[in-house]
């Protein structure tokens, strides 16, 4: 039976309920003004946190990466639809791939770095891995790590390896995305598209590579094609390929980078273009564009999290912090 968005009543009722307990930006800006890490860790038992007071950096990482794990395991009984959160689980399975990859290559056990956040156990991975099982896993995963390492292996060159798991990664995305027939799914995964490919473009010029060597970064599924990316980039600029668009002032800061700028207001621009979409999703009463909304906050609120606490630990100033912390959700 189809699903429509009345089957989402439920689960949307539920996240906005918890909404109000996420991170806001006054909350962050408390606990950059907080006397020092243990206070500021401290406040986030008020959203659900753990007490982390009295972590490592190391456990913080952990405590935010098994609070990530269990949202994705909670949601997964509760979306009418798995692919709504297939969107972010599908990101950690290939990164898990690209961690084997070079482990395998470098002859060293990298395990630790593995996420448990995937559809696929990080256990399961390695035996598929260990025993050449690499097709028994799901989607494209499965070739694209069977081409990835054997192209490391030709190349030397782990990027490019890495540039080829990025191309099955935003093509699975996009299937995801129609499975979902969802308009905002669809525009949620060709913003991410563009904005990789706009960071590729900004990281590989300042790098002095050729055209060449940006086709190989550059993903499908944005609203900018890559040939037309790579016209604007040998022709009018990035400025103008992104004119209008919701990472028009991104594009700006990314000509500036280029030229010798800073990329911290660039990257920060980029992310803030993705949660500027996402803000939308409250428009809607119930729905899809409610999980995907969410699923993403989520994952931009353990992103501040981790920014602070581990920036109060290590003593970087607040208004250093304050400065790098992206748009968020609440």
């Amino acid at each position: 039976m189809a699903i429509n968005k009345e089957d989402y009543l439920y689960i949307s009722s539920l996240l906005r309920a918890r909404e109000p307990r996420m991170l806001s930006r006054d909350k962050a800006g408390r606990m950059l003004d907080a006397p020092g890490f243990e206070d500021a860790a401290k406040m986030l038992t008020e959203s659900g946190y753990e007490d982390m007071s009295q972590m490592t950096v190391k456990q913080i990482e952990t405590a935010l990466s098994e609070r990530r794990a269990a949202v994705f395991h909670e949601l997964e009984t509760l979306v009418p639809d798995t692919a709504a959160l297939d969107l972010f689980r599908l990101k950690y399975d290939y990164h898990n791939a690209k961690v084997l990859i070079k482990s395998e290559a470098m002859h060293r056990n990298d395990a630790s770095l593995l996420s448990n956040s995937g559809r696929i156990a990080p256990d399961v991975m390695q035996k598929r891995f260990q025993e050449d099982r690499l097709r028994d896993l799901p989607g494209e995963l499965g070739s694209a790590s069977e081409e990835g390492r054997a192209l490391l292996n030709r190349s030397a060159n782990p990027q490019l390896s890495d540039f080829l798991l990025d191309k099955a990664y935003f093509r699975e995305m996009n299937a995801l995305a129609e499975a979902l027939d969802s308009d905002f799914a669809r525009g949620y995964v060709a913003l991410l598209a563009d904005s990789t490919n706009l960071r590729s473009a900004v990281r590989i010029l300042r790098m002095g590579k050729d055209i060449g060597y940006l086709r190989e970064a550059l993903v499908s599924g944005g609203s900018v094609s890559e040939e037309r990316l790579i016209q604007g980039i040998s022709g009018e600029g990035l400025a103008s390929v992104f004119a209008g668009s919701a990472l028009a002032k991104a594009a700006q800061l990314g000509a500036d980078a280029v030229s010798g700028g800073t990329l911290t207001a660039f990257e920060l621009a980029c992310d803030n273009a993705v949660a500027g979409y996402l803000a939308d999703a409250k428009l809607c009463s119930f729905g899809e564009e409610s999980v995907i909304a969410y699923l993403a906050g989520t994952e931009n609120e353990l992103t501040a999290v981790r920014m602070i606490l581990t920036g109060r630990l290590s003593g970087v100033p607040s208004d250093t912090i304050r400065e790098r912390l992206r748009d968020l959700y609440a």
